[in-house]
């Protein structure tokens, strides 16, 4: 074969793999994103939010609902990829900026899932746009298999919102993960309702869990993200911290640690300047402060406390 011919025959078959690839894209619906096989992100980055689903043999899992308006737009891009029903929808925890939007799936069938300590919540903090979730589940750990596909519902305590939960999915080896971390930006500005040194106990947690990326609910690049934003995350949280203990070995004046920080290896990530000071600020007075928020993992029983107390003092006493 001639070099020409080749280089003909070449290019019009790159050309029909490009136009096949372009086609297949554009054939899924707006704002949604294949991220593996039958496992897909929806949203919409200027509005911040990314949910994803799941099409199983028996029917459609989704994770995170946001709102009712979010909730509408993924419903309709699910139907235009399967008509398969809508089994279950499942919340990562309590807060209504996520929660909210339930029952969009309620009303064509689908169950809507918390974990406890979010459904005790969302029950006693009602919203007008967050319908109570059809069940709850409770413990650090469950495992579902919907039509083939397992799905791994991890609780890892207190560390932001209540009753937070990370979902795995081993043999696509895809997680979701709400506001814990987001790729390529700091921390939400002071770090509102996490439970700082928890959190980053959860975080080590997470980054033994079997995945290699995932679909982060707030993402400043792609709908989809590598599994090293935890570290990275993991890692800015313990640098700030650092930092904070350097200023007061130095003895910088408390009220002038957040501002005197300055870490130039994360000043490219997203809110660097507006936040960071936030950041150290928070991360400060949950060190001197205590951590707040807290919940004990059970109800107090005073009684047995004060029994247990007593007994463990007669026996430091023999």
């Amino acid at each position: 074969m001639q070099y020409n011919q080749f280089i003909k025959l070449f290019s019009a078959a790159l050309l029909t793999a490009l136009l096949s690839f372009q086609v297949s894209a554009n054939s899924l619906p707006e704002h949604t994103t294949e991220v593996a096989e039958n496992v897909y992100s929806y949203g919409n980055p200027n509005m911040g939010y990314f949910s994803m689903f799941v099409v199983t043999k028996k029917g459609v899992a989704v994770f995170e609902t946001v709102n009712t308006k979010h909730s509408q737009g993924m419903l309709a891009a699910i139907k235009e990829i399967t008509d398969k029903p809508i089994r279950k929808v499942f919340h990562s925890h309590n807060h209504w900026d996520h929660s909210a939007g339930g029952k969009v799936f309620q009303d064509v069938g689908a169950k809507t899932i918390a974990h406890h300590q979010a459904y005790e919540w969302m029950v006693s903090n009602p919203h007008p746009d967050m319908a109570t979730p059809s069940k709850f589940w409770k413990g650090s750990r469950k495992d579902i298999n919907m039509g083939g596909t397992k799905i791994e519902l991890h609780y890892l305590g207190l560390n932001h919102g209540l009753g937070m939960t990370v979902f795995v999915l081993p043999k696509e080896r895809i997680a979701y993960i709400a506001d814990l971390v987001t790729p390529n930006r700091v921390l939400f500005t002071i770090a509102p309702d996490f439970n700082i040194k928890p959190f980053v106990a959860s975080l080590k947690k997470i980054e033994t869990l079997d995945f290699d990326k995932a679909v982060y609910s707030h993402s400043h690049a792609t709908p989809f993200e590598p599994k090293s934003w935890v570290t990275t995350t993991h890692e800015f949280v313990t640098d700030v911290r650092n930092a904070i203990y350097a200023e007061f070995a130095k003895g910088t004046p408390f009220g002038q640690i957040p501002t005197t920080i300055d870490l130039p290896k994360y000043n490219g990530l997203a809110m660097y300047s507006e936040w960071l000071h936030m950041n150290a600020w928070r991360i400060m007075l949950d060190d001197v402060m205590g951590p707040f928020p807290w919940a004990p993992p059970h109800k107090f029983n005073a009684k047995h406390s004060h029994h247990k107390q007593n007994h463990q003092h007669k026996h430091h006493d023999d």
